[in-house]
């Protein structure tokens, strides 16, 4: 059973660069200070460890990443017992305190192991990643049939009593977290090649009140609202059944609506990676104020390689931009790229497999998982994009956490029936995502969003004016509510 991994090459990527180097130099700083465990963290770790040691009994093969120094992998007693981790300081400690176990100092994103195991161990580590998928992807390789991933992570609502904890010393000082939900968690692992077997909570006192800390943290926190406040969330997956992908590759369109974007138009023709069959590159200049228009005629000349096409937009709107543009393209797989590329075009050959192995039929990018560069999006935008996310979720009757992601990937012929019912949902839609939405649940077709880091701007200024089309989402939402939901 194997699956092919499309995580992104990051070799040359400064920011996951800095982003690893500065988790490495913390982790080895804290095993530096060797520091013992407080009230806080010793029970939530002894309360770990025994819902490890219920779920994996002793004697198996047992892989764990993201190892630390090494004690809750010793306490699973396994036959074979394999640690990984990035920080040498912490794997010595471990080498030093499990001597019978095997510990590997490796980046999880590089992971290169030749055996399989029966279980495979990530506690507290997802929040702490760069890549989540892309770590999870490379545990495929060293899963058979049988194997579990069992995975433990802090639950969002626990955010705010951490970083208390951690100002007054009860808790690890940590670097920026990926706070993710159990939906984000699920969606990952599909994307990954595992279907969730079971999630449920844990740990809901962390403090050793006598008492109160064992019924809360064996009866309550299985109940209901108790478990909503949940300190980590567990979830069990296994690797999913594999379907083999059609034989031939798709032929690829990326649209890439660019207005007053001159200066990003050579990055793209230099990172817009080969995808499918082939890729055609389709740009829609849109009445812009700088040479953007020129730039990309100088890029499709200096790039007589690459399938282009150079489009100058009549109407108004990005909305109007795609829709050109994908009027225009010739491939199976319709995708849009922003030319601001505060979404890296990188990312894109996973919106591709994605369609391609089944995993979904729409494939929306979502900025909201990771956390973003200080100037990626203003306070304001990052709000009404969690409560547009909330609404449209209830609209769609799916998760839907980012609305306005503009980097999404379809089917062509699933575009051509989303035209065909155009008129159903009116003509207001500035962006062009909503109808797209709107369109492909109306289809029935599965929505699955891929999460994307959102970069900081490093050329010309937004289009959004975030009140005046905050008003018309409002607007928009009313009415797609009357289509969708009271019908």
């Amino acid at each position: 059973m194997t699956t092919k991994v499309a995580s992104p090459n990051y070799i040359h990527d400064r920011a996951h660069h800095e982003y690893s180097s500065a988790r490495r130099a913390r982790w080895d700083q804290i095993a530096g200070r060797s520091p013992g465990m407080t009230a806080w963290n010793r029970l939530y770790h002894q309360r770990l460890s025994e819902v490890y040691r219920w779920l994996i009994p002793k004697g198996r093969r047992v892989l764990e990443v993201g190892c630390g120094i090494g004690d809750l992998l010793g306490d699973l007693d396994p036959e074979v017992g394999v640690g990984v981790d990035f920080s040498s300081a912490m794997l010595a400690m471990a080498r030093t305190r499990h001597p019978k176990l095997k510990f590997i100092e490796a980046d999880a994103l590089q992971l290169r192991i030749g055996e399989t195991f029966d279980f495979i161990v990530l506690s507290d580590l997802v929040n702490d990643l760069w890549d989540v998928q892309g770590a999870l992807e490379r545990l495929r390789p060293v899963c058979h049939a049988g194997t579990r991933v069992v995975i433990n992570v802090y639950s969002h609502l626990w955010e705010i009593p951490l970083r208390v904890a951690q100002s007054v010393g009860a808790a690890k000082p940590l670097l920026a977290q990926n706070w993710l939900t159990v939906n984000d968690m699920t969606n990952l692992l599909h994307l990954a090649g595992f279907e969730v077997v079971r999630r449920w909570e844990e740990m809901l006192c962390p403090l050793p009140v006598p008492a109160v800390a064992r019924l809360s943290n064996l009866v309550l926190v299985k109940s209901w609202p108790f478990k909503l406040l949940a300190q980590t969330n567990f979830i069990v997956a296994r690797p999913a059944p594999y379907i083999k992908p059609p034989t031939s590759d798709p032929t690829v369109s990326v649209v890439i609506p660019a207005r007053n974007e001159s200066e990003n138009i050579e990055e793209i023709f230099r990172r817009v990676p080969d995808m499918g069959k082939s890729t055609e590159l389709v740009f829609v200049e849109g009445h812009s104020k700088d040479e953007t228009y020129d730039a990309i005629q100088r890029g499709i000349d200096a790039h007589p390689e690459r399938k282009c096409l150079l489009l100058r937009q009549t109407g108004e709107g990005k909305a109007d931009a795609v829709r050109l543009g994908f009027e225009r393209c010739s491939g199976n797989i319709l995708m849009i790229l922003d030319a601001d590329l505060t979404v890296a075009p990188e990312d894109l050959p996973r919106f591709v497999e994605a369609l391609r192995t089944g995993q979904g039929e729409f494939i929306n990018g979502v900025r909201l998982v990771y956390p973003m560069e200080s100037k990626a999006m203003r306070f304001f935008n990052l709000l009404g994009n969690k409560f547009f996310s909330s609404v449209f979720s209830w609209l769609l009757g799916q998760p839907i956490k980012d609305t306005l992601c503009g980097t999404k990937a379809l089917w062509k012929a699933d575009y051509a029936r989303i035209v065909e019912g155009r008129s159903y949902f009116g003509n207001f839609d500035p962006f062009g995502d909503f109808e797209l939405l709107f369109g492909a649940s109306k289809l029935t077709r599965r929505i699955v969003e891929m999460p994307v880091r959102y970069r900081q701007r490093v050329y010309g200024e937004t289009n959004i004016r975030r009140w005046t089309h905050g008003w018309l989402l409002l607007k928009m939402s009313a009415f797609a509510a009357r289509r969708m939901k009271w019908v």
